[in-house]
């Protein structure tokens, strides 16, 4: 049985309990969040220590209506093409946010959960995926909403024995026209 196949079931599944998705406050969040966006990216370079800065853009949708949020991330580190994808959504069974990411530099998927604090305008989602050698590595990633046009998210990671560490800022900032130049890597 194939990925279709499974998709299929489960949409038959909800589709036949006549059980249909209830839009929350936080799945209303989420859509603010669709969009164009321009990155800022700095971290830390591993080889020297040395704090890099990167350009990116991110490419937000809502394909499947207002309970999930899809992010296409393009950059360029180092010159090389880096890409990632994210997927974030709310659970209304767990009462969290969910959420995956996956990109060019690891093979491994990093699953992610996590809430929102309405007063500080904040969403932190933490998760954890392998390394290369398998062990595990935690991410925590704090996004704090300065406006509806600015959000910065902050990348901590520890892995698996050592102290938790900032890796990377990005700074977002929205596309007043959103298709201006959506750069191909």
């Amino acid at each position: 049985m194939n990925t279709a196949h499974i998709a299929l079931a489960f949409a038959l599944a909800a589709t036949a309990s006549g059980q249909a998705l209830q839009m929350s406050a936080e799945h209303a969040l989420l859509a603010q969040h669709a969009g164009v966006w321009d990155a800022t990216v700095v971290y830390v370079d591993q080889k020297t220590g040395e704090p890099t800065q990167a350009k990116g853009t991110s490419v937000r949708r809502q394909p499947l209506g207002s309970s999930w949020l899809i992010d296409n991330f393009q950059a360029s580190l180092k010159r090389a093409p880096f890409r990632g994808m994210a997927t974030t959504g709310y659970d209304p069974i767990k009462k969290k946010l969910v959420g995956t990411w996956i990109d060019s530099m690891t093979a491994s998927l990093t699953i992610l959960e996590g809430g929102w604090d309405k007063d500080r305008k904040v969403m932190t989602m933490s998760g954890a995926r392998r390394d290369p050698q398998g062990r595990a590595v935690t991410t925590r990633v704090v996004t704090s909403i300065i406006s509806k046009d600015k959000h910065v998210s902050e990348v901590f990671t520890q892995a698996q024995g050592g102290k938790e560490r900032k890796t990377m800022t990005v700074t977002f900032t929205r596309r007043s026209r959103p298709m201006d130049k959506v750069r191909k890597l």
